[in-house]
C-alpha cells in the first residue's frame, strides 16, 4: 500500500517534507491535525499526528494529505482518535463560532456562564477553550462587539442619547462608563473629531529622519516615521481633528527619548504606556506582533497561523498596515514568504534599515 502524492496546496508549509511530518508524528503535535495523516502499513491503520496510540516504526510509516487519500490506500480509521470525524480543535473553533454569535447578535452581552452552558462545558473550560481559539477572553471579545456598535451608532445616531439605546445600553450611565475604554475619549468628544481633549506630542530626529510621539491620557497613540516633520504633525491633526493638540514639556520629551534611544539600539520590547483603537482583528495582529523579538522575522502567513487564522492573510497584511505606532508595534518584522519585504507605511527603506540595524537580514 503506496502512498498517494501530497500536492503543496493540501499540506500545511510546515510539514512540507516527510522528516518533518514524522517529527510531528513523534511530538504528537496537534497543530499538524489537518495537515496530513499517517498510517502504519502493518496494523492497516491511519490516525492523526496528534494520536496517542503506541508510535510506529518509521520504515513501516507512510503519510496522506487527507483521510480520503488514506481509505482509499486501504486503510482504516483508527477508534481512538477518529481520523474521519472533525477533530477536537474543529469542535472547539465550532463552539467558539457559535459564542461569538451570540455575543454579536445580542442585545444585552451573556455572561459567561450562559455561554458556557450553550457549548456545554463548565465556565472555566469554556473560557479557557475561547481564548485559545481567538486569543482572548469572551469579555475581550464582547467588549470589541460593544465598541465597534458605538462607534457606528455615534456616527449614525442624531444625538448621544440616541446612541445609548442603539447601542443595546438600557442607562445612559452604563454607556459613559464603558465609553472611556471603547473610543479613549468621552462619546461627544468623539462625535466631534476629539473636541475638548489633549493629545500631546512631541517631533524630534533619529537615524530614519523625522519622528513624531503623540499621546493621550491613556497612553501613546502615534509613532510616526517620515522626511517632513510639518507632514507629520499634519496627518496628527487629521487624525485628531479637533483635539487639542499640545506640545511636548519636560517629561514627554522623556518619552520620545526612549523611542529614538530604542531605534538606535533595539533591545526587547519597548515598553511604553499604548493607547491602541482597532478592530478586535487588528488587535489581535498587533498583540502577536509584539511578540516577535529583535533580531527575527516571519511571514505574513506565519503571522496569520500565529493567530490562530492561517487563511486571513490578506487581512494580517492589512491590519499590518493600519498599525498607527512604528516601532512599538514591529509590523517591520514581517516579509513575504520568500523573505522579500513588501509595502511598509513608513516606507521600505526604513523597513530594510530596522531589519538590517536588528540583525534580522
Amino acid at each position: 500500500m503506496d502512498s498517494l502524492p501530497i500536492t503543496k496546496d493540501t499540506l500545511d508549509s510546515r510539514y512540507g517534507s516527510d522528516s518533518a511530518r514524522w517529527q510531528a508524528v513523534q511530538q504528537r503535535d496537534p497543530a499538524a491535525d489537518g495537515a496530513f495523516f499517517y498510517a502504519v502499513r502493518t496494523t492497516g491503520v491511519y490516525c492523526r499526528p496528534s494520536c496517542a496510540a503506541r508510535l510506529a516504526r518509521r520504515e513501516n510509516v507512510r503519510f496522506y494529505a487527507s483521510a480520503e487519500e488514506a481509505q482509499a490506500a486501504g486503510f482504516r480509521p483508527c477508534k481512538r482518535c477518529r481520523p474521519d470525524a472533525a477533530s477536537l480543535a474543529e469542535r472547539h473553533a465550532a463552539l467558539v463560532a457559535g459564542a461569538c454569535r451570540r455575543i454579536e447578535e445580542s442585545e444585552e452581552t451573556p455572561d459567561l456562564s450562559a455561554l458556557a452552558r450553550d457549548a456545554g462545558m463548565s465556565p472555566f473550560h469554556f473560557h479557557r477553550i475561547f481564548r485559545a481559539v481567538t486569543g482572548v477572553t469572551p469579555k475581550q471579545y464582547a467588549q470589541s462587539v460593544r465598541a465597534r456598535r458605538m462607534r457606528e451608532e455615534l456616527g449614525q445616531s442624531a444625538t448621544v442619547t440616541e446612541a445609548v439605546y442603539d447601542t443595546g445600553f438600557n442607562s445612559s450611565s452604563r454607556f459613559y462608563a464603558a465609553s472611556g475604554d471603547a473610543l479613549g475619549m468621552r462619546p461627544r468628544a468623539y462625535r466631534a473629531g476629539g473636541e475638548g481633549t489633549s493629545v500631546h506630542f512631541a517631533v524630534g530626529e533619529c537615524w530614519l529622519g523625522s519622528i513624531l510621539v503623540a499621546a493621550s491620557e491613556r497612553g501613546v497613540c502615534a509613532i510616526s516615521l517620515g522626511d517632513d516633520p510639518d507632514a507629520l504633525v499634519q496627518d496628527l491633526q487629521r487624525r485628531f481633528p479637533k483635539a487639542q493638540l499640545v506640545g511636548a514639556d519636560r517629561e514627554f520629551e522623556q518619552w520620545i527619548a526612549r523611542v529614538i534611544a530604542w531605534i538606535q539600539a533595539p533591545a526587547d520590547r519597548l515598553e511604553l504606556p499604548l493607547d491602541l483603537r482597532g478592530s478586535l482583528f487588528q488587535q489581535q495582529v498587533w498583540i502577536a506582533l509584539r511578540k516577535i523579538r529583535p533580531g527575527s522575522s516571519v511571514s505574513y502567513a506565519e503571522l496569520a497561523r500565529r493567530i490562530g487564522r492561517p487563511r486571513a492573510v490578506r487581512a494580517v497584511a492589512q491590519a499590518c498596515a493600519a498599525n498607527p505606532l512604528a516601532v512599538a508595534i514591529p509590523c517591520h518584522r514581517v516579509v513575504r514568504s520568500d523573505g522579500g519585504l513588501s509595502g511598509y507605511r513608513w516606507g521600505v527603506a526604513r523597513k530594510r534599515a530596522l531589519l538590517e540595524r536588528e540583525g534580522a537580514r
